[in-house]
């Protein structure tokens, strides 16, 4: 029974030691991109050694003691490949499907959701997650004395890093609606993308259904910014206050960043944009599953419903019945979720 006692007790001090330690793996991914190791193998055009590694780092004399433990890391972890030598030379490293998301000018780069999770001012709200249980507010504004709109409108380099990461992690999940959703534009004139950043999004419905007319809304310092894309106007404006109108609007990832009773005026809003029998909604956006309908990707979806605690004035993840409660005080009775390859789901929603 001791033993059994012990072997227990030592497997849940593993656990918890995991857990404690989880910052590790993104610190190692932090080190990896500063270093642009994936850069640096990847010109190469094959597997290199660690001193071939290290005489691409933008130093005189990096440590590669220091940079074999990193490599060491990152590799055990399937990050980046090694290449053990089969005549005595050196260990060769490479990239896989991962590192090759790190590397900087890669069009499926994660760098910049990489560079903005780990900057100083977004994770500093982290730090006061204990703080709002016990005293209520936001861990964004107990961290900064703002909340995160207005922080990113006052700071223009934070407000280019935030649309970049946003349009990077959009990638994905975009290839996965236009491959997977292509029926669903097809009876559409006129799109609105309520929250659209700079218009990225609806340019590559406009250049996918030249038939439809984008319009991309968003606040004035984020529009400002935005290039000229053909088939798309950029609209400044506040969703809490008017959406133009078209035949439907996308709304993607947007209400996550709201209170329930702040996405009912936006859904609202969007009722108002939309023709009464003929419009429609699409939303993209998480869907929590139950428990017992749970997948291998949940587990990022509930840290994401962390993350919409420290970063947003009220934000979170919502399962299915918390969508169906916004939606019928937002004016949409009838909705249907449609699951894509991504770990959002399109919630196609329709008027009363």
């Amino acid at each position: 029974m001791a033993s059994q006692e012990a072997e227990a007790m030592l497997k849940s001090q593993v656990e918890i030691s995991q857990l404690v330690l989880g910052f590790a793996d993104s610190m190692a991914l932090k080190c990896a991109v500063e270093l642009r190791l994936a850069d640096i193998i990847n010109s190469h055009g094959r597997p290199i050694s660690l001193s071939q590694i290290a005489s691409g780092i933008n130093s005189p004399s990096p440590d590669i003691s220091y940079l074999a433990r990193i490599m060491r890391y990152v590799v055990r972890k399937d990050i980046f490949s090694a290449h053990p030598p089969s005549d005595g030379g050196e260990t060769l490293f490479g990239l896989n499907q991962k590192s090759r998301m790190l590397m900087h000018d890669s069009e499926r780069s994660l760098v910049p959701i990489l560079t903005i999770q780990h900057s100083p001012w977004l994770q500093a709200p982290w730090h006061c997650l204990s703080q709002c249980i016990k005293e209520g507010g936001t861990s964004f504004s107990k961290a900064h004395g703002c909340e995160l709109w207005d922080f990113s409108s006052r700071n223009p380099e934070a407000s280019r890093i935030f649309n970049e990461a946003m349009a990077c992690t959009s990638k994905i999940t975009m290839t996965a609606i236009l491959s997977h959703y292509k029926d669903g534009f097809n009876n559409i004139r006129s799109l609105v993308d309520v929250g659209g950043g700079i218009g990225g999004h609806v340019a590559e419905f406009a250049r996918a259904y030249p038939h439809i007319k984008g319009i991309n809304l968003d606040l004035p310092h984020v529009v400002a910014t935005a290039p000229k894309y053909e088939g798309v106007s950029h609209v400044a404006g506040n969703m809490f206050e008017a959406i133009p109108n078209a035949d439907a609007i996308f709304i993607k990832r947007i209400l996550h960043d709201w209170t329930d009773e702040s996405c009912v005026e936006i859904l609202r809003n969007c009722k108002k944009a939309i023709p009464e029998k003929t419009g429609k909604l699409i939303i993209v956006d998480i869907v929590l599953q139950t428990d017992d309908h749970c997948d291998k990707f949940d587990d990022i979806r509930m840290g994401m419903d962390l993350v919409m605690f420290a970063v947003t004035t009220g934000g979170k993840e919502r399962t299915e019945q918390e969508w169906k409660k916004l939606l019928e005080e937002g004016g949409f009775s009838r909705y249907k979720i449609i699951k894509i390859p991504a770990l959002e789901s399109i919630i196609e929603a329709y008027p009363e």
